[in-house]
């Protein structure tokens, strides 16, 4: 089955087909860090996480870039406002770069806690300050920008498909209705390349119009033309980036560079929490005071369930985040990782035959269905059903009395680390590769109570061996007692 993405550019559905066969160009804009990541970061970065996953199982060379945004970001998403990293270091009477590290280092902690594979390029907007220099001379030396004052400005007027990713039309914006019209614009839709520093501004560079920094849209065109080329093949971010960032990307690489942007726009659906107040979904962010940081969610749920929810809805809707919705979430990773645990259990003592050969059926089946909604614009909440209907089948034929042989468990066992671990990401890694994470570790302790539980109870120590049996109950561990050995699963 050939991909299909939904491609926001066209609003509509549309087979995949890379600009070569041997490399796929991906870039996501990446965090501004000035702050730490939340929930509302957590449900953008792992979607595109499944997204790069899924392309490099099915055979794709991937070049993934996502850059660390460390200045230009306005407070008002445009042209006014404070810079958001100046305004913070001045809250924590910081140097701005001491916020920039330290908020970058924690992006990273996050996103390697939620097992979030890193990007191959993280450029820095502030280390690609002579690429954004030279993209702005061109766009004025091709008439699309002017310098005003100290300042330079795309001029919106200049690029008759301005608007087309968000549907907005140039004529249809009122003067002044996001920013207070500048006298040095020629019009109120026009937005900066770069700005002039103040005097009390403290990041600033040297460029022909003087001391200055970028605007925040020239950027990610800059810093995707330098690692992926003038044209490449998908662009992500959070669908509330349409306008004006992704739009103006658009608007100054094309008209710099005179050929089409980026082939597939794939935008992510808005995080909402419950308004505390009458119960309706509103947006998480960090101006509304209403956001969850990841290391929260983290204290109170393990990665993989927070993994689950996000896949609860495709990536590209709206997903509310609730108490109830991390319960269902806990739930269902719950069902699928205690049945690929009791699979890795029941290896040690399966005989070497080829005892319920004809299960390989329903793993053909498993991976067809799994396949196909990855394949229909990585349609997650279908590839988990198609993996939680074949969990309801392993489960059944494990609590037969069907004999089951090695090879078919080793089949299972391949399902389970593939399409639960390789691609979604919810099953720990192998034994020995570094990325397996706290569940393995924790495994591996269980393991070992088990075995202490099952030397006690050899000694004739029930005291010992029911004691560990409570206390793991306690941390929902459940213990079950079978002719070939103790299995568990939590509870």
């Amino acid at each position: 089955m050939t991909l299909k993405i939904f491609n926001v550019l066209g609003r509509e559905k549309q087979d995949f087909k890379p600009i070569k066969d041997d490399q796929i160009g991906v870039y996501v804009c990446g965090p501004t860090v000035y702050d730490d990541a939340h929930l509302g970061h957590a449900r953008s970065y792992v979607s595109f996480d499944l997204v790069i996953r899924w392309l490099r199982y099915s055979g794709y060379n991937v070049l993934y870039v996502q850059n660390i945004t460390d200045v230009g970001h306005l407070t008002d998403d445009g042209d006014q406002g404070d810079d958001k990293i100046l305004k913070r270091a001045a809250k924590l009477q910081a140097k701005p770069m001491q916020i920039v590290e330290t908020y970058t280092r924690n992006y990273f902690r996050d996103m390697d806690a939620l097992g979030v594979l890193r990007p191959d390029i993280s450029p820095r907007a502030s280390g690609h300050i002579p690429e954004q220099i030279k993209m702005i001379q061109t766009l004025i030396d091709k008439g699309h920008a002017y310098e005003a004052g100290g300042s330079v400005y795309f001029d919106v007027s200049s690029d008759d498909d301005y608007g087309k990713l968000s549907n907005r039309k140039v004529e249809h914006q009122d003067e002044g209705t996001r920013e207070a019209v500048r006298d040095e614009k020629r019009s109120p839709q026009d937005f900066a390349l770069w700005k002039k520093a103040e005097p009390n501004h403290i990041l600033r560079w040297d460029s022909p119009w003087g001391e200055g920094f970028p605007g925040w849209h020239i950027e990610c065109s800059a810093m995707s033309k330098k690692y992926l080329g003038t044209n490449f093949d998908i662009h992500g971010g959070g669908i509330d980036n349409i306008f004006p960032h992704n739009e103006c990307e658009i608007a100054q690489s094309e008209s710099a560079n005179e050929e089409s942007f980026a082939n597939y726009w794939m935008l992510v659906g808005t995080l909402k929490v419950p308004d505390p107040f009458d119960g309706t979904p509103v947006k998480m962010g960090k101006s509304l005071g209403n956001f969850v940081t990841i290391q929260q969610a983290l204290a109170a749920n393990r990665p993989e369930v927070i993994r689950m929810f996000v896949f609860s809805a495709h990536y590209s809707n709206p997903v509310t985040y609730s108490e109830d919705s991390l319960t269902a979430a806990r739930s269902g990773w719950e069902r699928i990782y205690n049945a690929a645990t009791l699979v890795q259990q029941s290896l040690d003592n399966a005989p070497d035959s080829d005892a319920g050969a004809d299960f390989q059926t329903t793993i053909d089946k498993v991976r067809a269905d799994f396949t196909a909604a990855m394949n229909d614009d990585f349609n997650a909440p279908k590839a988990i059903a198609a993996l939680q209907e074949f969990t309801r089948e392993v489960n059944s034929l494990l609590n037969s009395d069907s004999e089951v042989g090695k090879p078919m468990l080793e089949a299972i066992h391949k399902v389970y680390t593939d399409l639960g671990g390789e691609v979604l990401g919810i099953i720990p890694a192998a034994e020995g590769d570094s990325s397996s994470g706290d569940a393995e570790r924790e495994g591996k302790l269980i393991e070992l109570l088990i075995q202490m539980r099952a030397d006690a109870r050899k000694n004739k120590d029930f005291a010992t061996s029911d004691r560990i049996r409570d206390e793991l109950a306690a941390a929902g561990v459940v213990l079950e007692d079978r002719a070939d050995g103790t299995v568990w699963k939590l509870n």
